[in-house]
């Protein structure tokens, strides 16, 4: 485990919120692990406790304790470090969409966790440590999917890399499509979505909800573009959501919020009453990502469908080509 480390806020940082920097230095901390450092007053600011939602101050000091994640194979002895194995190899390839000589772009199954848990063992973050032994240093995620979301997602090989593509995924630098499939056909047919949503216990573990009256200091601001591209009479619709914001669950939590769940979707009854021959399986993919790279020139790169949409798109005639073709 590696020791506290204290930073300094930079005079362009000033006014940033807690969260907002911890997503800049450290993309690999998800908002409910940070929130649960704060909580624990592990993480502070100017020698104080601080919330998720600080505001912070040229030149405060931040502490940041030991992360859970934050042991770097690379700096290990090479006797204790592993390889990837042959599965393990495989896997990865068949995931890789771009490569240069700072990134890589995987087309992440649905179903594979990106981070480790205390229940979770087979990962993304665990390929990546494996290939610290080609590459002398373990590469880093730079933003995250949910385990049941498939899709594009980057990863830097360096760690500068990671904290340069840290700032642009912080900006509107970055532009992310996702594909779903919802139940329903949300009214109108496209729109913009700004509702806050606030975490809230359920059946199925935690889940997101929209913030009511006096919640407001735990709320999470949330924006979300959204078009529908196909329809299936009233039963279903394809749709293309543009994420503004980050948060956790965001699409998923605004599409339950219009009234049409994400197919598949256990966490917001997206699962019930599914059309005969619909898997139940997530309907949500993380299509297209379009951002600066930080050598030059831009990187535009699509993911094609997982197995079970692909399937969906077939019963319901919605043609992703024709798509493709019309432009996103």
């Amino acid at each position: 485990m590696s020791e506290v480390k204290r930073h300094m806020v930079a005079a362009d940082e000033a006014g940033m919120r807690l969260d907002r920097w911890f997503k800049v230095h450290f993309p690999q901390v998800t908002f409910a692990y940070l929130n649960k450092l704060t909580r624990t007053g592990q993480v502070r600011v100017g020698g104080a406790r601080a919330k998720t939602s600080t505001r912070l101050e040229a030149e405060q000091e931040i502490r940041v304790p030991p992360l859970a994640f934050d042991t770097r194979p690379a700096d290990l002895p090479k006797s204790e470090v592993k390889p990837l194995s042959r599965e393990e190899r495989r896997l990865f390839d068949s995931m890789l969409i771009h490569e240069d000589k700072d990134i890589y772009v995987l087309n992440k199954p649905a179903g594979l966790a990106v981070q480790g848990g205390s229940k979770t063992h087979h990962h993304l973050d665990g390929l990546l440590m494996g290939l610290a032994v080609e590459l002398g240093e373990r590469p880093l995620l730079v933003h995250r999917l949910d385990r049941d979301t498939s899709g594009v997602i980057v990863v830097a090989k360096r760690r500068a890399v990671a904290a340069s593509l840290g700032k642009l995924f912080a900006t509107r630098a970055v532009k992310k499509t996702y594909w779903a499939v919802v139940k329903g056909v949300p009214k109108p047919h496209q729109g913009r979505i700004d509702v806050a949503l606030i975490k809230a216990k359920g059946p199925n573990g935690d889940r997101m909800r929209a913030a009511r009256d006096g919640e407001e200091e735990d709320e999470q601001h949330a924006v979300t573009f959204y078009a529908v591209i196909d329809k299936a009479g009233a039963i279903a619709a394809w749709m293309s959501l543009k994420p503004q914001t980050g948060r956790q669950h965001q699409l998923r939590a605004h599409m339950a919020h219009l009234g049409t769940p994400i197919l598949g979707d256990v966490k917001y009854r997206g699962d019930e009453g599914l059309p005969e021959g619909v898997p139940n399986k997530l309907h949500l993919h993380a299509r297209r990502i379009v951002f600066p790279h930080p050598r030059g020139g831009t990187v535009d790169v699509s993911a094609p469908l997982p197995p079970h949409l692909a399937e969906t798109f077939a019963l319901f005639g919605f043609d992703a080509a024709r798509y493709d073709r019309d432009g996103e």
